[in-house]
């Protein structure tokens, strides 16, 4: 299989050695700055804020900027035959009124963004759409023009509305109603005053980066916004220093939100693009080192694997967002911070998470998945992560959802029935992985990965090590996870109960061998794989999977269970392509 594009060069080397520690991962936001967090956010609400968001209000736009991303068709079709389509959720625009409307909280940030409009305008022309946006452009301003809500006024919406509004001004200003006109116009200029005094507020991450975006689309597209332009460059470069490792993985380590941060950029420079302006350099190179990262975490499909509650996004989806940003790149290889590893030989593609949960202070439903790892043969997904925790349905249970973040959701050693870092019923980490221990080898022959983590030393008193080594030929995956004794909680007397989980891609089949140590797999496409273990009992159990839909999937799971000695145990495994 090629990872490539041309004969362009690898974009990384392979450290024979690499050790990854987080520092402070358990410690969230302190108090203080939870409470300085809300005590801005009742500012809002005061005369003070109000006076700073009056001022004159443009006429016009100076340019109107092209949309380089292409919405999506069913979502747009929903809106011109009247209702509002959000991963599954369905609501009517007739009688909809939004000082009262409670969605689930991702479809009422999908409606407060106005990314709808771009789905709008891919399936409608303007005569067509027109229509239908002003109709719900006229219910936003009547709701939240005037008076500042924590919602509506976020400032990564704010960002990413600034964003839509001026990409597709044609769908919601073609109106030759001059008072309207005029309401979305001091509306636009309004959001973009809140952004100036509220962007650096929003969390670290893409929401941060959206809300620089929407300043900088101000400045450039606001006449006199080019004092505006200067200061948001300058917000948008530190917050994509804090957002993004050196080699231009997410710092929350999750690709979904790698993807969107990447579309972000994209559709800022097109903002640049209608004044005849370039992006500047640091969000340019931002863009190269990204998508390198991201193009790391996808199979050989291109399609995103699940990892830090990201659903596996669709290949056509990740294509049209990469090729839209215009950068040609090989997927990273060894991400020495993002902290994923890629081997590939064949038509296989093994992706393994080799290092620790990201930092309570930017997690977003970070996943105890360290040492988890997915496996592809072709377009076909062998071995998977539940995933999906942030991109599941809004219908599914929470209890659901949440069990998604959990260390036995993913396809790795689970000791005690606890998870390898702690997931707390607010939503957050705890305690667990600290420190992961890594080595990557290459050979023509073969190439391996060995790997380990401190997890459950605390708790339970063992590392977990786990080696993974790939043949050249990409037909033969040979794994072996070891328990070895470490720390006190070592002295508990008598055995430790485990469970080496292979959480198995949708559509494959499982059959167990005659002697209850191995499996055959039969893989959609016609390929066979058999599965084999040592040193343990092998079962087969049920399980689910999150589609790109975010709809659970019917699926099943190999179990290899036992119990460690204080000692320490090893169980080895592998998996064969049999045609």
């Amino acid at each position: 299989m090629s990872d490539g594009a041309g004969d362009l060069p690898p974009a990384d080397g392979i450290d024979e050695g690499k050790r990854l520690v987080r520092v402070g991962g358990d410690k969230g936001l302190s108090l203080a700055e939870r409470l300085t967090d809300r005590f801005h956010r009742l500012t809002w609400r005061t005369p003070i804020h109000g006076f700073r968001l009056k001022g004159r209000y443009p006429l016009k736009l100076i340019a109107v900027p092209d949309d380089p991303i292409f919405g999506d068709v069913g979502r747009g079709q929903a809106l011109l035959a009247g209702e509002i389509l959000f991963r599954g959720e369905r609501h009517p625009v007739a009688g909809l009124d939004l000082r009262s409307f409670s969605p689930s909280p991702a479809f009422a940030e999908f409606l407060q963004s106005f990314a709808w409009l771009r789905d709008l305008s891919s399936v409608a022309t303007r005569a067509q759409g027109a229509p239908v946006a002003e109709d719900l452009m006229e219910r936003w301003l009547a709701a939240h023009a005037e008076k500042v809500t924590p919602l509506a006024w976020r400032p990564d919406l704010w960002g990413r509305r600034i964003l839509f509004w001026t990409a597709h001004a044609p769908l919601i200003l073609s109106s030759t109603d001059l008072v309207y006109r005029s309401k979305v116009l001091n509306a636009l200029a309004r959001g973009a005053r809140h952004l100036d005094s509220s962007a650096d507020k929003a969390p670290p991450g893409h929401q941060r980066v959206a809300a620089w975006c929407g300043v900088i689309a101000a400045g450039l597209l606001i006449p006199g916004g080019d004092p505006r332009k200067t200061f948001g460059e300058a917000g948008l470069s530190r917050a994509l220093d804090g957002a993004l490792w050196p080699d231009g993985g997410l710092v929350s380590r999750s690709p979904g939100r790698l993807l969107e941060i990447i579309g972000l950029i994209t559709t800022l420079r097109e903002s640049y693009a209608a004044r005849r302006q370039d992006l500047p350099d640091f969000a340019q190179a931002a863009l190269a080192r990204m998508v390198p990262a991201l193009l790391g975490t996808c199979h050989a499909d291109r399609g995103l694997a699940s990892w830090q509650g990201s659903g596996p996004v669709p290949a056509d989806q990740v294509a049209q967002i990469i090729e839209a940003s215009g950068v040609r790149a090989r997927p990273l290889r060894q991400a020495r911070d993002w902290g994923y590893q890629r081997l590939t030989a064949g038509t296989t593609v093994l992706l393994v998470d080799a290092a620790p949960p990201p930092i309570a202070r930017v997690v977003e439903g970070g996943c105890a998945s360290t040492l988890a790892f997915e496996l592809s043969d072709g377009p076909a997904r062998l071995v998977v992560n539940c995933g999906g925790a942030r991109a599941a349905l809004p219908t599914l249970p929470r209890a659901l959802v949440e069990g998604l973040r959990t260390t036995a959701a993913h396809s790795t050693l689970t000791l005690a029935d606890t998870n390898s870092t702690a997931v707390h019923a607010d939503g957050t980490l705890g305690r667990g992985v600290g420190e992961v221990e890594l080595s990557r080898q290459e050979s023509e022959n073969a190439s391996r990965i060995e790997a380990s983590h401190d997890g459950y030393v605390r708790r339970h008193g063992f590392v977990h090590r786990r080696q993974l080594i790939l043949t050249g030929d990409g037909k033969e995956l040979r794994g072996e996870d070891v328990l070895l004794p470490k720390g006190r909680g070592n002295r508990r007397p008598g055995p430790t109960s485990f469970a080496i989980r292979f959480h198995l891609g949708r559509g494959v089949e499982a059959s167990p061998t005659a002697d209850g140590l191995g499996a055959v797999l039969r893989v959609p496409g016609g390929a066979m794989w058999q599965f084999r273990t040592r040193g343990a009992s092998l079962a087969i159990d049920d399980s689910l999977w999150i589609d790109g839909e975010g709809r659970p999937i019917a699926t099943q799971q190999l179990v290899i269970s036992g119990a460690t000695e204080p000692g320490g145990t090893n169980v080895g495994w592998v998996l064969k392509r049999a045609r």
